[in-house]
């Protein structure tokens, strides 16, 4: 039978509160396997430092963000090809107007939708295996049911059944690995940077939505179904490189401390923070994710499956620490990024591009704005950091809601090329202020906010309803836009601009400042701030390594909890 311990490193006397003198002491094992961690009462000790290689494998886990921008820019060119339109259509290109060749607004709708219905329950189910099975291995098995849709897409030929069904087959892949991703970052990333990665899986986002671009400007002019199908075919790449990827990836570390697998969770936890297992850092780390878990559970008892799924709803709605509120807050953050409009622009900007009839290469336009999409990104790494996740909210909705009614108004008013140029012009910009705020802010606030109990849940939630809103957007937007049916053309904007709005007031109530903090600290925060405009004051005062009963001599009571009496590492054993 394994034995875990938990003592602290005190602070030693002439030396810096809370660290150990060079040579000091380090972690040791114990017979039977178990894991002597140390504990600390100074929160600047409960991570460590952070290193290059640490940093890289927790960049490479956000590659799984190339899935949802590659999707998202392939499928906005490819209802504009000519090919494909004929193909769906039966129109000829020759004896059609331009106005009306083009693909019906219900079949639009139908082909965009019906992935974004995929990726809501997906993304709803992997909260669960996420939890049984492992964060890792979720993500592995989105990417085999991706390529299964992705089978079934690139086979189609004719009709639209095969081609529906692979899309929403992929849809459920990519629920898996959107959702998970974002947990599985949120756990495995250091706090210092903990942002910027998060960010990172934006960026994927971006690169993928430009890759697809670029792949369907080169195939767009082709007379067979391989203007279609080779976008489609690509995606086997990217999932590929993830899968194999993340076979070399550890596990994470909060997994394993959830099951009761702290020696795992040792090895998982120096491997991303690039430091040895007996290092105290890691241990005074993985003593702080033990005792918040401790403490969590006291508060959210894992009693059975729907009470697990209920503790997300549980608490009051006035209280902005509860789990009510948190996934109010998680859910509502989505749907709000969505409401932005940002996707009108990279799943029907080349349609909308077309219609207004004086851009002579729309498909140019669109490699443009995905252009400023991704070169846009990479600023959060710093400003997210820098500035916090409050203030790029709330600016950047700002500056989106300038750009959408000057785009909007303009339009209105005339449709000259002068005026054309400006809205593309204004277009960009509003890129950039998505793409460097809200694009990347969102997931980060998302993977951050929930306790461990429901962490996986909670962000599953989360990025169903993104998904939910995607799905309800692409339903919607054709009809807005489509000749035949609203066609409001540039007025569309006057609508996510009031949205954008919305956006503002609400990142001022209801976001959190979450900045350089754990995720156990951020656990503190929200039990401790009263409103989320106070929160970017709170600092850390503690730990829950002590609260859980830190002694004068440096152990840890731990025999409290039935959850580390039990803490023994079964191998080959999913659950404990």
């Amino acid at each position: 039978m394994s034995q875990t311990v938990l003592s602290s490193n005190a602070p030693d006397m002439g030396h810096p509160a809370g660290f150990a003198k060079a040579g000091g002491p380090r972690a040791r094992k114990v017979p039977g396997g178990g894991v002597v961690l140390h504990a600390t009462s100074n929160p600047d000790r409960v991570e460590a430092p952070i290193t290059a290689r640490a940093y890289f494998l927790c960049v490479f886990a956000s590659f799984g963000g190339i899935f949802f921008g590659y999707d998202t820019g392939w499928m906005g060119g490819v209802l504009a090809m000519p090919y494909f339109i004929r193909l769906h259509t039966g129109l000829d290109p020759a004896t059609t107007p331009s106005s009306q060749f083009v693909i019906s607004a219900s079949t639009q709708s139908l082909m965009t939708s019906i992935l974004s219905a995929g990726t809501f329950f997906g993304a709803l189910m992997a909260g669960d295996i996420a939890d049984y099975f492992g964060r890792r291995i979720t993500i592995i098995v989105g990417c085999l049911v991706f390529s299964v849709g992705c089978v079934l897409q690139t086979a189609s030929t004719s009709g639209l059944g095969l081609f529906v069904a692979g899309r929403l087959i992929a849809g459920f892949g990519v629920g898996f690995i959107s959702a998970i991703i974002i947990l599985y970052l949120s756990e495995i990333a250091p706090r210092k940077v903990r942002g910027a990665i998060v960010s990172g899986y934006q960026f994927c986002i971006t690169i993928g939505i430009l890759l697809a671009n670029c792949v369907v400007y080169a195939t767009k002019d082709r007379n067979d179904t391989g203007s279609y199908r080779i976008p489609i075919a690509v995606q086997f790449l990217w999932a590929i490189i993830l899968a194999t990827g993340l076979f070399l990836l550890p596990e994470s570390p909060r997994w394993y401390v959830k099951h009761g697998k702290l020696d795992k969770a040792a090895r998982a936890l120096a491997t991303v923070r690039g430091q040895p297992v007996e290092s105290t850092y890691v241990q005074e780390e993985l003593a702080e994710i033990v005792a918040n878990h401790e403490y969590e559970t006291e508060l959210i008892p894992a009693t059975g499956y729907f009470s697990s799924w209920m503790a997300c709803f549980t608490g009051s709605v006035f209280n902005p620490g509860s789990n009510l509120r948190r996934t109010i807050l998680g859910t509502s953050m989505q749907m709000m990024q969505q409401w932005t409009g940002v996707n009108f622009i990279f799943y029907f900007g080349t349609v909308f591009f077309t219609a207004l009839g004086t851009i002579s290469n729309p498909f140019l336009i669109s490699l443009i704005t995905t252009l400023v999409n991704v070169c846009s990104t990479p600023l959060s790494f710093y400003t997210i950091e820098k500035f916090g996740r409050r203030k790029l909210l709330i600016y950047g909705a700002l500056g989106m809601v300038i750009c959408e009614f000057i785009c909007a108004i303009a339009g209105t008013v005339s449709q000259s090329p002068a005026v054309v140029k400006l809205q593309i012009s204004m277009i960009c910009i509003y890129i950039f202020f998505f793409a460097s705020t809200w694009g990347p802010a969102a997931w980060v606030v998302v993977g951050e906010i929930f306790p461990i109990p429901i962490r996986a849940r909670g962000v599953a939630l989360s990025t169903a309803s993104n998904w939910l809103w995607n799905c309800i957007i692409t339903v919607i937007t054709p009809y807005l836009v489509s000749p035949d049916k609203a066609n409001l053309k540039s007025k569309v904007f006057f609508l996510w601009g009031s949205t954008c709005i919305l956006c503002i007031i609400y990142a001022y109530f209801m976001v959190w400042e979450t900045k350089g903090l754990t995720l156990e600290q951020v656990d503190r925060m929200m039990e401790e701030v009263g409103s989320p405009r106070r929160s970017a004051g709170w600092r850390p005062h503690g730990t829950f390594a002590a609260d859980m009963g830190l002694t004068e001599d440096g152990t840890l009571a731990v025999e409290k909890g039935k959850h580390l009496q039990n803490a023994t590492h079964v191998e080959g054993d999913s659950r404990v």
